[in-house]
């Protein structure tokens, strides 16, 4: 028969040992909950970046399809505050267009596509509860024309500048480009994309 000191060495795990071995199983799910959280996150900054180039090309398309009126396009006035802007409502925000750039037929398209970039910024064909949702938050659009860039002897050539703005949802490096500044909480959450391009002349 075992001796009680053999009993003793091969008694199970003490209590101490059950404890300390769920405090480290316990240490290792929060580890893997916080990563999941940083994922998520990181996943909805991509999908709104995503969404911004693609706004920002359905920009620069309309911009090409309006040549008569580019003048109408030209709605950010203040480059250093970034306004005035279309999108999400805020300070600065363009309001309803009103061009008289050209005839009134292609004033009327300059008005539309003005118009339609507004809607498609605020997510007005996306509704939940009657409220829009749009694709990004807060996602707003600056155009910018240099006229220092024009070509010698041919006004309207210069650069036109778009600047796709959202919220992001974590602080990182403030952007250059100037687009609905000050209108984010914190300059560090406010996130943009840009291009800059020349519109040919066809006339």
């Amino acid at each position: 028969m075992a001796t009680l000191q053999q009993r003793k060495t091969s008694a199970g795990f003490s209590l101490m040992e059950v404890l300390i071995t769920m405090l480290i199983i316990l240490i290792g799910l929060l580890g893997i909950a916080a990563l999941q959280s940083q994922a998520q996150v990181a996943e909805l900054e991509a999908y709104q970046r995503a969404q911004a180039l693609i706004m920002m090309s359905d920009i620069v398309d309309r911009l090409n399809a309006n040549r008569s009126t580019l003048n109408c396009f030209r709605i950010t006035t203040d480059a250093t505050a970034g306004t005035p802007f279309i999108g999400t409502a805020g300070t600065g925000h363009l309001g309803t267009p009103a061009c008289a750039a050209s005839t009134t037929a292609y004033n009327n398209l300059a008005n539309s596509a003005l118009t339609g970039i507004d809607n498609l910024l605020k997510g007005n064909a996306e509704r939940i509860s009657g409220a829009s949702v749009g694709a990004m938050i807060g996602a707003r659009a600056c155009i910018n024309y240099d006229d220092t860039t024009e070509l010698t002897g041919k006004p309207g050539t210069g650069l036109y500048t778009v600047i796709v703005t959202w919220q992001g949802m974590s602080i990182l490096n403030v952007p250059t480009q100037m687009c609905a500044k000050d209108l984010y909480g914190t300059e560090a959450q406010r996130r943009a994309v840009s291009t800059t391009l020349r519109i040919a002349d066809l006339f």
